[in-house]
């Protein structure tokens, strides 16, 4: 099945942001929206846990934030057809799981598949999970780096978007090294978000392709 995402030419593209922590990669898609040319603009942020620096940032930005949390619902099934009513209500054009630590369900892939990314600390297919960094380093490989995919129903395996190479340095521990794929995703997001925004995208089975 091809889906097929137009560019959103009059207006920003509508994104919703989903976080669960300090939201270092919301702060760089806040900070890209403010440039009229970046072609976005955050209109919610969710998280599945309250008190958190990432909602923090949304409420000083001014944008509207809103919580659901796993334990405030009976049963996961319910948990996120919530979340999915949630998202869905501010119409977003995108979905970007920004340190988002809950796999989405069967109901929100249903109604949000195809325009709900996520980033992996490592170039997917390698190393999925959340050792990412340090898989890599007790591997022994010589470049790592980072991933911007389609959320499906597996653990980081979807359709890949986006990749940006990490060079692994022979003194590198599993902090320094996380630390410059960090960098090295939020560049890869601010910049890839811009242009799904600005120009459409396609996804064709495991082919993600950029612009109309």
């Amino acid at each position: 099945m091809i889906t097929r995402l137009p560019p959103v030419p009059a207006a920003p593209a509508r994104l919703v942001v989903l976080v669960s922590g300090a939201g270092t990669n919301l702060q760089a898609l806040l900070d890209a929206c403010r440039d009229p040319e970046y072609g976005a603009a955050v209109v919610a942020v969710g998280a599945d846990r309250a008190g958190i620096e990432g909602l923090a940032r949304a409420e000083r930005a001014g944008v509207p934030t809103f919580v659901h949390a796993l334990k405030d619902h009976e049963t996961r099934e319910d948990w996120d057809a919530a979340l999915t009513a949630t998202v869905a209500s501010y119409e977003p054009d995108l979905v970007v799981l920004a340190g988002f630590m809950k796999l989405v369900g069967a109901s929100y892939l249903s109604a949000l598949g195809g325009r709900t990314v996520n980033t992996h600390p490592a170039l997917s297919p390698s190393f999925p999970g959340m050792r990412g960094p340090q898989d890599a380093l007790e591997y022994g490989v010589k470049v790592t780096g980072c991933t911007l995919f389609i959320v499906d129903d597996g653990v980081d395996s979807g359709a890949i978007v986006a990749q940006s190479a990490v060079p692994v340095e022979d003194d590198d521990s599993v902090e320094s090294l996380h630390e410059r794929i960090k960098v090295a995703e939020r560049a890869m997001l601010v910049d890839t978000v811009g242009r799904m925004a600005r120009d459409g995208w396609t996804v064709d089975g495991r082919r993600v392709r950029l612009g109309g």
